[in-house]
Order: structure tokens, then C-alpha cells, then sequence
């Protein structure tokens, strides 16, 4: 498994937190994940033969935010 914490632009609630973190969970291989628009980043758990970096990312982005 391996953590990575993203920069994540345009959170400005608890409610975008909530929408990048369903996002990212919903990432195959994705075990944990948690967002904090306070910080303006998301860390995510993950298993590297399943998934990477940029599909965390294109899901951050799907949700209409910049990763």
C-alpha cells in the first residue's frame, strides 16, 4: 500500500471535502481516503498494482476540482 497527499484546488466546504473523498474512494484499489478543503488537499491509501497517481487525480477531477 502507499499513501499520497495531492493538492487539491477549489474545496471550500465540508461538502466538496466529502465530494473528493467519495471520489477517491470509489477509485479501485483506493483503501482509505480523506480531503480537508482547509488545507486545500487530500491524502489517499492505495494499492499501487491496482491504481495509481493520476487516476486519483482524473477522479478529483471529475468531481470539478484541480488536482
Amino acid at each position: 500500500m502507499e499513501t499520497v497527499t495531492l493538492d487539491v484546488q477549489g474545496m471550500m466546504c465540508g461538502g466538496c471535502s466529502g465530494r473528493v473523498e467519495r471520489a477517491l474512494k470509489a477509485v479501485d484499489g483506493v483503501s482509505d481516503a480523506s480531503a480537508d478543503a482547509s488545507t486545500d488537499s487530500a491524502k489517499a491509501t492505495f494499492d499501487p498494482a491496482k491504481t495509481n497517481v493520476a487516476a486519483l487525480k482524473a477522479a478529483i477531477v471529475e468531481e470539478d476540482f484541480e488536482a
